[in-house]
Order: structure tokens, then C-alpha cells, then sequence
């Protein structure tokens, strides 16, 4: 038998425990809710829980700042597994951890959120791709390569000049004598 939770990674309160109990639940800012969170960024009623065939399902009310599941924004309802990180807006966020229990023991558990040691690792968002920008005036920079290239071009291009003027003027035998027919 396994019994679900929810632990905060990052938000008012990291490390606290929400037990999940019952058929249905709302997450949101009020206290009414089966999982309150007092924080400005989530609504009042603010997603769903919803227990169905072993599982949970979450599903957004329409909140101002989203639900997200491992990142992405939900457009309908989603079934949660072991391991998934929810967030509600974009400071808080909880995993969702299944326990599993033995059906032979007692368990006494508060319905209030219960406060446990601070997580081993904090949930972090993805880093967000970094853009390098042209290096700061007074920076030097390794011109090696450009001088090359440029070497390179311009030999090719006197090199086809040549060519190009000595097959325009006939001039084949007087710079290559080594030519038959000269």
C-alpha cells in the first residue's frame, strides 16, 4: 500500500511534508485548501488533486501563475508519478514522493502539514542559457587567425590574377617554357 506526499523544495516553508489523504484535494493560499500554502504567488484555490485508479491526477484551476509539472505548463490534467517536481508559479516548488508502507502497520499521521528535516539537495530550475557577450573594450583579443585568413585570401587571389594576365596576354611560353608546344 502506498501513501503520497508532497515535500517543499523551495518556497515559504522548505522541508515541510504534506500528507495527500482523501479522494480530492486543493492546493492554494487559503487555509481550507488540503494543501495550503501562504505565499502571494499561489491562488486561492490554485490546482486539483484528484485520487484515481491508485493515483494522483493534478489539474490547474485556472491560477494566475500556473502549474507546472517537471517544467511544463499544464493544459489539462496530469497524472503524477514518485519523483515529479511540481511548481506553483515560480518560487514554489514540491516534489511528489509515493511511500511505500506496510499494510500491518500503524501509522498515525496528521492531517496538518508536518514539518521534516531540510531536503539533501534543493530543487534548482534549469539553468537558463547563457549568451556571451563581445568582449569589454581594453580586452585583447588573439587576431592570429583573422591575419591567416586574410593571408590566405589574399595569395588566392593574387595567384589567379597572375593566372587570369598571362592567359589573356598569351604569355604561356615566355613564364613556363617547360610547356610543350612552346
Amino acid at each position: 500500500m502506498a501513501q503520497f506526499q508532497f515535500v517543499m523544495r523551495s518556497g515559504p516553508t522548505p522541508g515541510v511534508v504534506f500528507p495527500l489523504e482523501g479522494e480530492q484535494l486543493t492546493i492554494g493560499r487559503d487555509s481550507s485548501n488540503g494543501v495550503a500554502i501562504n505565499d502571494a504567488e499561489v491562488s486561492r484555490k490554485h490546482a486539483r488533486l484528484t485520487f484515481q485508479g491508485g493515483k494522483f491526477v493534478i489539474d490547474d484551476l485556472g491560477s494566475t501563475n500556473g502549474t507546472f509539472v517537471n517544467g511544463q505548463r499544464l493544459a489539462g490534467p496530469v497524472v503524477l508519478k514518485a519523483g515529479d517536481v511540481v511548481s506553483l508559479g515560480e518560487q514554489i516548488v514540491l516534489m511528489f514522493d509515493a511511500i511505500n508502507s506496510d499494510a500491518g502497520a500503524t501509522v498515525a499521521v496528521s492531517r496538518k502539514a508536518v514539518p521534516s528535516a531540510p531536503p539533501a539537495q534543493s530543487y534548482s530550475p534549469p539553468p537558463t542559457p547563457v549568451y556571451s557577450a563581445p568582449p569589454a573594450t581594453g580586452q585583447k583579443r588573439n587576431m592570429t587567425p583573422i591575419f591567416i585568413g586574410a593571408g590566405v585570401f589574399l595569395f588566392i587571389c593574387l595567384c589567379a590574377s597572375f593566372f587570369w594576365w598571362v592567359d589573356a596576354t598569351y604569355r604561356w611560353c615566355t613564364f613556363f617554357p617547360f610547356i610543350s608546344g612552346c
